[in-house]
C-alpha cells in the first residue's frame, strides 16, 4: 500500500512529529493510542460504541487468540475484523510477551493432578508451552507467529521476539536480544516469500515452515475464503533490557532490516519510570524518520507525554480499560490538559478519581465538567458510584467509554501542541 506512513510536521522543540498511518481498515492519526482488544474485544464495549467514541485502532493479542478460539477459527470468517465486528485499524502482537511473561513461574495441573510447567522449552528455533485453557502443547516459532498473525488478519503484525524479564543480567539480555534478531530475520524472510507468491504467482521457496504455513503460502485463498493479503505490515521489535549498549545495538540492527515499522519492546516490565525513559532516550537517535515507531505496553499519561518527545508515534496499553473496570476514571484538569511551561502534564494522580469512594454517593455533579462524552453529559457521579457498588455491568461499560474518550482527547491535545512546537 502506498503512503503507509506520512509525516506532516516535525516539532522544532523535540523529535515529536505529526503523521498518519494508512491501512485498508482505516487510518490512525499519530501520535495516537491503540486500545487493548486482547481477546478480540475492547472489553465491555460494542463495536458501535467504539465507533461513537472515535477510537481509531485496536490491538489484538496473538497468544490469547491462538489458545482460544484458535487462529483457524478466525480465518474461516475472513479475519479478526469480521470475526469481532471491529472494522478499524488493527494491530496484533507476536505472542512473544505473553509466552515469556505469563508462562514464567506459572504452573498448571495436568489431568492426573500433577503440575506441568507452562513454559516447556526455549531454543533458537522458538518456544514450546502449554495452553492456560486446556494444557495443550503449543509451539511458537517466528514462522508460526507469522502464520497465526496472517490468519488473524490484523493490519500491523509484530515480529516474534523474546521479551526479557526484569531485572535480567547483561548476559541473558544479550542472548535474548540476539535470539530476537535472528527471529526477526526469519519473520522478514517469511513475509518476503509471501510477497513473492502474491506478486508472481510462483510457488514460494519454503524453509522452516510448518505444513500449515506451506499450505497458507501455496494457495491464494485459504480457510473458506480468507485471502492471503499483502496489506499486512510487519514491525521489527527492539530489545536489550535496561542496558544502553544493547538498546543501541538492537535499534541499529532492527532499523536496518527495513521493516515497514519499528516497535520498542521490553519496557514497562517492572523497571522504574526513569529506567524506562532512559531506554527510549538511548534509542531516539537511531529511530527512523520515515517509518512509524510503536512503544509496546505503555499508556500512563505522564509516560505518553514524555516519550512522544523521542519520536514515538503510537502506544498500546490496557491501562485505560483496566482502570475503568476498577472504578478509576480519568478527568480533564481545570485547564483542559494544558501543559505547564515545561510541557509536562499535571501529576497523573490529579487526572483520576476513584468513583467507588463513599464521598460520591450523594454527589449529583457530572463526572467531569470539562468532558462532553456520552457518560459525562448523561450521568452523575452518584449514579456511577451506585453502579460500581452494586457491581452492575453498565458501570464498567460507562467507565470504559469515558476513559477511552479521554484518551482520544488527550492525543488530540498532544498533536495540537506538537503542531505549535510546544512539545
Amino acid at each position: 500500500m502506498k503512503d503507509f506512513f506520512r509525516v506532516s510536521h516535525f516539532s522544532k522543540k523535540s523529535k515529536a512529529r505529526i503523521g498518519e498511518i494508512n491501512t485498508v481498515h482505516g487510518k490512525l492519526k499519530t501520535p495516537g493510542f491503540i486500545a487493548a482488544a486482547t481477546k478480540g474485544t475492547i472489553k465491555t464495549l460494542t463495536p458501535k460504541q467504539v465507533n461513537e467514541i472515535g477510537i481509531e485502532a485496536a490491538c489484538f493479542n496473538t497468544y490469547h487468540l491462538v489458545t482460544h478460539p484458535g487462529a483457524d477459527i478466525i480465518a474461516k470468517v475472513g479475519g479478526i475484523h469480521k470475526y469481532s465486528g471491529l472494522n478499524i485499524f488493527a494491530m496484533s502482537d507476536s505472542g512473544g510477551f505473553q509466552v515469556f511473561s505469563l508462562a514464567r513461574n506459572q504452573r498448571k495441573a495436568d489431568v492426573r493432578g500433577e503440575e506441568q510447567p507452562l513454559l516447556v522449552k526455549i531454543s533458537g528455533d522458538g518456544v514450546r508451552f502449554r495452553s492456560l485453557h486446556d494444557g495443550q502443547l503449543i509451539e511458537f516459532t517466528p514462522e508460526k507467529s507469522m502464520e497465526y498473525q496472517l490468519k488473524i488478519g490484523a493490519d500491523i503484525n509484530m515480529a516474534f521476539d523474546e521479551c526479557t524479564y526484569y531485572p535480567a543480567t547483561h548476559e541473558y539480555a544479550e542472548d535474548a536480544m540476539n535470539r530476537t534478531h535472528e527471529w526477526l530475520k526469519r519473520c522478514v524472510q517469511f513475509r518476503a516469500r509471501q510477497r513473492n507468491f502474491l506478486l508472481s504467482g510462483n510457488p514460494p521457496r519454503l524453509g522452516g515452515e510448518s505444513q500449515g504455513v506451506k499450505n497458507l503460502l501455496s494457495s491464494p485463498s485459504t480457510n473458506n475464503g480468507q485471502l492471503v493479503t499483502s496489506d499486512q505490515f510487519l514491525y521489527g521489535i527492539i530489545q536489550g533490557a535496561t542496558f544502553e549498549d544493547l538498546r543501541k545495538k538492537s535499534a541499529e540492527f532492527v532499523v536496518a532490516q527495513n521493516t515497514p515499522g519499528i516497535a520498542i519492546g521490553g519496557v514497562s516490565v517492572g523497571e522504574s519510570k526513569k529506567e524506562m525513559r532512559d531506554q527510549v532516550k538511548w534509542m531516539a537517535d537511531y529511530l527512523p524518520k520515515d517509518r512509524p515507531v510503536h512503544l509496546l505496553g505503555v499508556g500512563q499519561i505522564d509516560d505518553i507525554i514524555d516519550l512522544v518527545k523521542y519520536g514515538v508515534d503510537t502506544f498500546d496499553c490496557v491501562e485505560p480499560t483496566r482502570l475503568a473496570r476498577m472504578g478509576t476514571l480519568y478527568k480533564m484538569s481545570n485547564n483542559k490538559l494544558q501543559m505547564t511551561n515545561k510541557s509536562q502534564i499535571l501529576n497523573d494522580k490529579d487526572l483520576k478519581i476513584d468513583i467507588t469512594r463513599t464521598e460520591y454517593k450523594n454527589n449529583f455533579e457530572k463526572l467531569d465538567v470539562n468532558c462532553n462524552c456520552y457518560v459525562c453529559t448523561n450521568f452523575t457521579k452518584s449514579y456511577l458510584h451506585h453502579l460500581f457498588k452494586q457491581r452492575e455491568i453498565l458501570g464498567y461499560t460507562l467507565a470504559t467509554h469515558h476513559n477511552l474518550y479521554f484518551m482520544e482527547k488527550l492525543f488530540d491535545k498532544i498533536r495540537e501542541l506538537i503542531i505549535k512546537d510546544q512539545i
